[in-house]
């Protein structure tokens, strides 16, 4: 059930960030899903969350990125599935082990509502510090989704896709 909700979350989400290609077949078929985008106080809302991610990131704190997600989040990483928070801190240990991250920053090109959680498609930088080498800029695309727990925001879904720089 985990495997169709990504597919179908990820398919929606390239269809949301591609709509040039498909303008003149959109009225061919009416049964295309438009999402509804944000209102900006809305995406000023979820905007916070992604600072932190960048903050704990840069301080290769693996906990503290855990717990901005929901308990039962599930992060897609080129590296494969992680689950809930003990699953997401665990890759996040990982990472700051294997390659020494630092200097993230995330900014999400497109926000969108859909029931009661939030659609955010952007992109992210990041330096990459290795012992053999000089530091290499990579970056990648991502795709989160975020839901309200209580009285804030939290990661339910994310999906990345990490590019070597150069």
């Amino acid at each position: 059930m985990k495997t169709c909700l990504l597919l179908t979350l990820v398919g929606l989400a390239i269809s949301f960030a591609l709509p040039t290609f498909g303008e003149e077949k959109e009225e061919a078929n009416s049964f295309l899903f438009r999402a509804i985008p944000a209102i900006p106080q809305l995406a000023q809302q979820i905007e916070p969350i992604n600072s932190q991610v960048d903050e704990a990131f840069n301080k290769h704190d693996a906990v503290a990125i855990a717990a901005l997600f929901t308990t039962n989040a599930t992060l897609v990483a080129p590296s494969g599935m992680f689950s809930g928070r003990d699953g997401i801190a665990k890759y996040f240990t990982d990472v700051f082990q294997r390659f020494d991250p630092s200097n993230q920053l995330t900014k999400l090109s497109y926000v969108y509502a859909f029931g009661d959680d939030v659609c955010g498609i952007g992109g992210r930088t990041v330096t990459v510090n290795t012992s053999t080498a000089r530091p290499v800029q990579g970056g990648g695309y991502l795709i989160r989704v975020y839901t309200r727990v209580g009285t804030t925001w939290k990661i339910r879904l994310e999906v990345d896709k990490y590019m070597a720089g150069h």
